[in-house]
Protein backbone atom coordinates (compact mmCIF):
# COMPACT_ATOMS: atom_id res chain seq x y z
CA UNK A 1 0.00 0.00 0.00
CA UNK A 2 1.62 3.61 -0.89
CA UNK A 3 2.96 5.09 2.22
CA UNK A 4 0.10 7.97 1.93
CA UNK A 5 -2.54 5.78 1.89
CA UNK A 6 -1.35 4.31 5.40
CA UNK A 7 -3.10 6.00 8.04
CA UNK A 8 -3.88 5.92 11.60
CA UNK A 9 -7.13 5.57 13.34
CA UNK A 10 -7.11 9.05 14.66
CA UNK A 11 -5.83 9.90 11.32
CA UNK A 12 -9.08 8.51 9.48
CA UNK A 13 -11.56 10.22 12.16
CA UNK A 14 -9.96 13.25 11.20
CA UNK A 15 -10.30 13.38 7.58
CA UNK A 16 -13.61 10.84 6.98
CA UNK A 17 -17.56 12.21 8.69
CA UNK A 18 -18.77 9.81 11.80
CA UNK A 19 -20.30 7.97 9.36
CA UNK A 20 -17.83 7.25 6.32
CA UNK A 21 -15.73 6.08 9.37
CA UNK A 22 -18.29 3.72 10.55
CA UNK A 23 -19.10 2.61 7.03
CA UNK A 24 -15.12 2.43 5.72
CA UNK A 25 -13.00 1.20 8.65
CA UNK A 26 -15.81 -0.25 10.70
CA UNK A 27 -17.08 -1.87 8.34
CA UNK A 28 -20.40 -1.06 9.04
CA UNK A 29 -23.74 0.11 6.17
CA UNK A 30 -25.94 2.49 5.80
CA UNK A 31 -29.92 1.93 5.72
CA UNK A 32 -31.30 0.83 2.38
CA UNK A 33 -33.06 3.49 0.55
CA UNK A 34 -30.88 6.39 2.60
CA UNK A 35 -27.62 6.70 0.88
CA UNK A 36 -26.93 10.02 -1.52
CA UNK A 37 -26.42 7.97 -4.41
CA UNK A 38 -29.05 4.43 -4.31
CA UNK A 39 -31.11 6.15 -6.96
CA UNK A 40 -28.47 8.70 -8.49
CA UNK A 41 -28.45 8.65 -13.04
CA UNK A 42 -25.52 11.61 -13.16
CA UNK A 43 -22.76 10.13 -15.67
CA UNK A 44 -19.78 9.82 -14.06
CA UNK A 45 -17.22 8.15 -11.97
CA UNK A 46 -17.80 6.67 -8.35
CA UNK A 47 -14.42 7.41 -6.50
CA UNK A 48 -13.10 6.29 -2.81
CA UNK A 49 -14.11 8.80 -0.49
CA UNK A 50 -10.87 8.24 1.98
CA UNK A 51 -7.88 7.69 -1.05
CA UNK A 52 -9.68 8.79 -4.08
CA UNK A 53 -8.99 5.57 -6.12
CA UNK A 54 -12.28 5.31 -8.97
CA UNK A 55 -14.08 2.45 -8.07
CA UNK A 56 -17.06 2.51 -10.51
CA UNK A 57 -18.30 4.56 -13.62
CA UNK A 58 -22.10 5.00 -13.69
CA UNK A 59 -22.44 3.24 -16.96
CA UNK A 60 -22.05 0.59 -14.77
CA UNK A 61 -24.60 1.28 -12.71
CA UNK A 62 -28.32 -0.67 -12.28
CA UNK A 63 -31.10 -0.18 -9.92
CA UNK A 64 -31.30 -3.63 -8.25
CA UNK A 65 -34.08 -2.76 -6.27
CA UNK A 66 -31.83 -3.13 -3.17
CA UNK A 67 -31.73 0.24 -1.56
CA UNK A 68 -28.01 0.68 -2.14
CA UNK A 69 -25.90 1.33 -5.59
CA UNK A 70 -25.55 -1.55 -7.65
CA UNK A 71 -22.85 -1.96 -9.86
CA UNK A 72 -21.74 -4.92 -12.72
CA UNK A 73 -18.34 -4.56 -12.40
CA UNK A 74 -15.95 -2.37 -11.22
CA UNK A 75 -13.76 0.17 -12.73
CA UNK A 76 -10.57 -2.16 -13.34
CA UNK A 77 -10.70 -5.08 -11.06
CA UNK A 78 -7.01 -4.32 -9.34
CA UNK A 79 -9.04 -1.30 -7.73
CA UNK A 80 -11.01 -3.47 -5.66
CA UNK A 81 -10.18 -6.55 -3.41
CA UNK A 82 -12.82 -9.10 -2.60
CA UNK A 83 -12.64 -10.74 1.01
CA UNK A 84 -15.14 -13.88 2.14
CA UNK A 85 -17.16 -12.45 4.71
CA UNK A 86 -18.79 -14.94 7.13
CA UNK A 87 -20.16 -11.81 9.85
CA UNK A 88 -23.57 -12.07 11.21
CA UNK A 89 -24.50 -15.71 10.17
CA UNK A 90 -23.68 -15.32 6.39
CA UNK A 91 -21.45 -15.93 3.93
CA UNK A 92 -20.76 -12.96 1.61
CA UNK A 93 -18.30 -11.54 -0.21
CA UNK A 94 -16.82 -8.51 1.24
CA UNK A 95 -15.59 -5.54 -1.44
CA UNK A 96 -12.93 -3.57 -0.04
CA UNK A 97 -10.97 -0.54 -1.86
CA UNK A 98 -7.73 -2.02 -2.78
CA UNK A 99 -5.55 0.98 -2.07
CA UNK A 100 -6.86 2.12 0.99
CA UNK A 101 -9.13 -1.19 2.16
CA UNK A 102 -12.18 0.95 3.11
CA UNK A 103 -15.03 -1.31 3.29
CA UNK A 104 -16.98 -0.56 0.50
CA UNK A 105 -19.78 -2.98 0.71
CA UNK A 106 -20.50 -6.82 -0.81
CA UNK A 107 -20.71 -8.39 -4.35
CA UNK A 108 -23.03 -10.84 -5.49
CA UNK A 109 -23.44 -13.62 -8.07
CA UNK A 110 -27.17 -12.19 -9.36
CA UNK A 111 -26.72 -9.35 -10.90
CA UNK A 112 -27.57 -8.63 -14.74
CA UNK A 113 -25.34 -8.88 -17.84
CA UNK A 114 -22.63 -11.43 -19.03
CA UNK A 115 -20.84 -10.72 -15.01
CA UNK A 116 -23.53 -11.61 -13.44
CA UNK A 117 -22.17 -9.54 -10.67
CA UNK A 118 -23.88 -7.14 -8.27
CA UNK A 119 -21.94 -4.85 -6.29
CA UNK A 120 -23.71 -3.38 -3.60
CA UNK A 121 -21.98 -0.57 -1.94
CA UNK A 122 -22.13 1.89 0.36
CA UNK A 123 -23.38 5.46 -0.36
CA UNK A 124 -21.18 7.00 2.30
CA UNK A 125 -17.78 5.64 0.84
CA UNK A 126 -18.52 7.08 -2.44
CA UNK A 127 -17.79 10.43 -3.90
CA UNK A 128 -19.08 10.78 -7.90
CA UNK A 129 -17.20 12.97 -9.99
CA UNK A 130 -19.39 14.25 -12.35
CA UNK A 131 -18.52 14.09 -16.07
Amino acid sequence: MPESRRKTDDEWRQQLTPEQYRIAREKGTERAFTGAYHDTKQPGVYRCVACGTELFRSDAKFDSGSGWPSFTKPVAGENVKTVDDVRHGMRRTEVTCAACDAHLGHVFPDGPGPERTRYCINSAVLKLEPE
